[in-house]
């Protein structure tokens, strides 16, 4: 069914008070999302943290199998994690203390590559000495194919990663064909999905991931400082996580410990119950939407204001590629990203900046130190829209 916005309006109450339209950076709570992790905190100031816990865990149990549904894994395949820098931190880390990078050996990265995702992997190198190389993009930003294909068919390739969409333009890349050139190379392929699950289909099978890290707080609508980390099953056993503690090993002796042969072993004992359970209530309601129908809405409302913002004097929409997601950026001639934000900010329209530090390698390529992002979600009407363009008219 489609979607409804005007309830999904009323369920949210930051809708009251302002238009926003930064869903890309943290979005909007529903009350559900609020109620759970409220209530949450309500038990633990009764009966204490791990009474609470405890009573909690078949909850946690769904939200693992909902979050594995979600994109098409098995549950021992899902950890829930505390962030998508963390999910990658420890995927990627367990990937190099496993002994999956030779000094010999190179990693591919794509140009849109998030900073914590790039630090992680230029922090490893400085250890271990393998190399990074960028894959080349299309003209329109996206990676380009041929060039992946060359640079795996040269050899000494220990691992692919890529970027589903980018924090900073709104293409999206060709991620299940990275999958099948990884696969048909015989390369582990680690993919950043933190802007696409929860606004699109994101199904690890289809695209042929091995490691696919999520957050909840942007498209998922879900607190902050929860996320989502896929381990496909084959490869969990060469990942040796660091912090690893009783949730995710058991120390068996003096001498040794096994880590869970599952995706747990990238869980921790200490964490935000209450914020988890607000990601499990978060995770209900895009099911209950049904993701198919939020990518539907969430793309022709981009698309619309692409459209409009393009017919204003003097706007550029930078998004570029074939196949575009909810992240809509733009720049002005004569007005900087961040005088355009302040204005709205002050019209009551919540915007955002991505700047160059954020997608140093993309953004360098294209000469540009910052953007202007808009990333509306279905509880957005049109009405939050047109004060968007008035503000950037009027700039």
């Amino acid at each position: 069914m489609p979607i409804d916005v005007v309830a999904e309006r009323w369920r949210t109450p930051g809708c009251a008070t302002t238009a926003y339209l930064n869903h890309a950076g943290a979005s909007l709570p529903t009350e559900e999302v609020l109620g759970a992790v409220i209530a949450h905190l309500e038990v633990e100031g009764r009966i204490g943290g791990y009474a609470a816990a405890a009573a909690a865990e078949p909850r946690l149990e769904v939200l693992r199998h909902a979050a594995a549904g979600l994109l098409g894994a098995a549950r021992e395949e899902v950890a829930v994690t505390g962030s998508d820098t963390q999910s990658w931190a420890k995927a990627f880390w367990g990937f190099v203390l496993g002994g999956g990078i030779a000094p010999s050996q190179r990693v591919l990265v794509d140009r849109i590559v998030y900073v914590s995702h790039y630090m992680a992997i230029l922090q490893a190198s400085r250890h271990v000495g393998f190399g990074i190389d960028v894959v080349e993009s299309e003209a329109d930003g996206t990676l380009s194919l041929d060039a992946l294909v060359a640079e795996l068919a040269r050899g000494d390739v220990a691992l692919v990663t890529a970027t589903h969409v980018g924090t900073h333009r709104g293409s999206v890349n060709p991620v299940a064909a990275v999958g099948a050139a990884a696969r048909d190379a015989g390369v582990p392929f680690f993919l950043d999905a933190c802007q696409s699950v929860g606004q699109r289909r994101v199904d690890v099978e289809e695209i042929g991931c091995d490691v696919l890290t999520a957050t909840g707080r942007k498209w998922l609508r879900a607190p902050r400082g929860t996320g989502l980390l896929y381990v496909r099953s084959s490869l969990v056993e060469r990942l040796q996580p660091v912090g690893v503690d009783s949730r995710s090993a058991v120390w068996v002796d003096a001498d040794r410990l096994e880590l869970s042969p599952t995706a747990e072993r990238f869980e921790e004992f200490e964490v935000p119950y209450a914020a988890q359970l607000g990601l499990a209530a978060a995770l209900d309601h895009v099911h209950a939407l049904g993701i198919d129908e939020i990518e539907r809405h969430l793309v022709a409302q981009a698309e619309g204001l692409r459209a409009d913002l393009a017919a204003v004097d003097g706007v550029s929409v930078v998004d570029g590629g074939r196949e575009r997601s909810a992240i809509v950026t733009f720049v002005k001639d004569g007005v900087t990203p961040s005088e355009i934000v302040a204005a709205a900010t002050a019209a009551g329209v919540s915007i955002g900046v991505s700047a160059a530090p954020y997608a140093r390698l993309d953004m360098t390529a294209t000469g540009r130190d910052e953007v202007v992002r808009a990333s509306p979600h279905y509880v957005n009407d049109a009405d939050d829209l047109a004060r968007l363009l008035e503000v950037v008219a009027a700039c």
